[in-house]
């Protein structure tokens, strides 16, 4: 029998975990989306579940059907520990792990009460017991076969499985002991650490893909395997892209990999001008010579002729050794001269010069150098219009622009802005030593929706910024990548009557609510409206001061004798302050 005390102090516990999870539900009207912290979910008839369900038994065979099943609801359960616990301070174990079942209820799969819990997570020992009413798994075998000889509930017994194991950071099987379609009055489900079964075969079946659905994974590997190694033929690995205008760009690149024309790469800054360059070099039969870059804007204008064409000793104060200059070390290879609209006119007339007669000067010399260089050059700026305001050369603006190739910035290439984060995912998890699952439904959303004036440069690094952020094992959010970043839809929020309101509105109501019923004190609440605002503020007490109409001192003297016990279920995080 369960005491008195005991049963309010759970109840609480459950409320607390029931709202702070139902605030995490946001349904937008105007995008027709559905969001669970920042997973997309789906609205979908249980019935339309059964008969897919059946067609899977009926295809496949109840066991195949099964084990796929299982793994369904263990990759569901994982999934969903990581939604539960991501930027939360639940108060204890309990609190934390009931997060599991009233998400697995809210989202109705049955109505589920834990009779029994035993945890310690430091010692690593785990034991529950669940109760489940109104499976729609057991109504649905039901009503398709009727009475089962064992337990029906298979999302169930994964789903139970994969969250526990993911809470626990160990392996853990759960079974249904007891099932409504197998003559139960309810369904009841029994989870412990894998070793302490005597029977863990379940286990491997929800790890494991049985033989049918790996042969047929096997095959699709194989294609992906064969058409990544035909594309990889065609492109570097550095070079990464399927969008239309980008495959135009690089097969125009192509076209003049076996030729000696110059090529004028055209793009904004950060589109990657530089490794089509390379790719060009690379590619060509100048593979085994130098590649040589210099960035023209980089270099000041007194010593751009230096660089480009060498020097000799003495030619001006502090020219104490003859140096050859860029020409002269691609000699036989590729120069890659960037940003080349700033170059001065000085140094263009020189340029010039090299490209029609095939030979340097040194600056201060009298000795001419033979050059044999491929030239590529590029730009972020309309040379044409530079060449009207005479500001550059017509006669090199010719010379360059034998091939002109534009590269299209990151917002007109969509196709490629989830491929290219897959990709810097991939390689700073590697450098950071991290296991990180992907990117959340809505940071997926938000990296298509933003304009990316930076292009690729600024995608990796806010990717970077992702991977550091995002906790070992979960997924990369909009926050981790995008730190102020807000919707321009609306969003309706489940309130506690199950009915749909503004999401700030209700978040707010809750907020009264739990002063209303005592949960928090009015005290307790505005400490936390003091470490939301410094929050904000990024720690700067001035203008956190100012959001909520104090002053200075005012807001120091709140934070510095708030209640020790202001650790609150709605946030647990003491902000970090810094002096203003």
């Amino acid at each position: 029998m369960v005491k008195k005390g005991k049963l309010a102090k759970e109840t609480s516990a459950n409320e607390t975990v029931s709202n702070n999870l139902r605030s995490q539900l946001r349904f937008s009207s105007e995008t027709g989306e559905i969001w669970l912290h920042e997973h997309r979910m789906l609205l979908v008839h249980a019935d339309s579940h059964a008969k897919l369900r059946r067609e899977l038994i009926e295809s496949l065979g109840i066991g195949r059907a099964r084990g796929m099943i299982m793994r369904i609801g263990y990759a569901t359960g994982i999934n969903d520990c990581e939604l539960t616990h991501i930027n939360r301070d639940w108060t204890n174990d309990y609190e934390s792990f009931m997060a599991g079942p009233l998400l697995f209820t809210l989202e109705g799969n049955a109505k589920t009460s834990i009779p029994k819990l035993e945890i310690n997570r430091k010692m690593g020992k785990f034991y529950v017991e669940a109760l489940l009413e109104n499976s729609w798994e057991s109504q649905a075998y039901l009503r398709h076969y009727g009475e089962s000889a064992e337990g029906v509930c298979w999302y169930l017994h994964g789903y139970s499985s994969g969250y526990c194991s993911a809470f626990m950071g160990k392996p853990i099987l759960c079974k249904e002991v007891k099932c409504f379609a197998a003559g139960g009055k309810h369904c009841y489900l029994v989870g412990k650490p894998v070793e302490e079964w005597d029977d863990s075969s379940d286990y491997s079946l929800m790890l494991n893909q049985e033989s049918i659905v790996d042969q047929l994974i096997g095959l699709q590997n194989e294609v992906v395997h064969l058409r990544s190694a035909i594309s990889e033929k065609k492109m570097p690995s550095d070079v990464v892209g399927n969008s239309p205008a980008f495959l135009a760009a690089y097969d125009l690149l192509m076209q003049a990999v076996d030729s000696q024309i110059t090529v004028l790469l055209l793009g904004e800054t950060g589109v990657g001008k530089e490794v089509f360059a390379r790719t060009l070099h690379e590619k060509g039969a100048r593979c085994k010579e130098s590649f040589i870059a210099i960035n023209c804007a980089a270099i000041p204008h007194d010593l751009v002729e230096s660089e480009l064409f060498g020097v000799e000793k003495g030619a001006f104060t502090g020219a104490l050794a003859s140096r050859p200059g860029r020409f002269e070390r691609a000699n036989g290879g590729t120069l890659f001269l960037d940003e080349v609209g700033d170059l001065p006119l000085s140094a263009q007339a020189k340029l010039l010069r090299v490209l029609q007669e095939g030979e340097v000067e040194r600056l201060g010399g009298t000795k001419t150098h033979k050059v044999n260089v491929r030239l590529v050059a590029a730009t972020n700026i309309d040379l044409r219009q530079l060449v009207e305001n005479g500001k550059f050369r017509s006669d090199l603006y010719y010379r360059l622009n034998a091939l002109q190739i534009h590269i299209p910035p990151l917002k007109e290439r969509k196709l490629d802005i989830l491929i290219l984060a897959k990709t810097f995912l991939k390689k700073f998890s590697d450098v950071n030593g991290k296991k990180l699952r992907g990117f959340s439904d809505k940071a997926k959303l938000a990296l298509l929706a933003y304009q990316w004036p930076g292009n690729i440069r600024e995608l990796q690094n806010v990717v970077e910024r992702g991977v550091m952020l995002a906790p070992n094992g979960t997924h990369i959010s909009i926050q981790h990548m995008f730190p102020s970043y807000s919707s321009e839809f609306s969003e309706l929020a489940l309130n506690a009557k199950g009915g749909l309101s503004d999401s700030q509105k209700e978040s707010g109501k809750d907020f009264c609510e739990a002063i209303l019923s005592g949960r928090i004190t009015l005290e307790q609440a505005n400490t936390l409206l003091a470490e939301a605002a410094v929050e904000k503020a990024s720690g700067n007490l001035s203008a956190a001061a100012r959001m909520l109409g104090l002053t200075r001192p005012q807001l120091a003297y709140r934070l510095e004798h708030r209640p020790e016990n202001a650790v609150m279920k709605f946030s647990s995080r003491k902000p970090k302050t810094r002096a203003s």
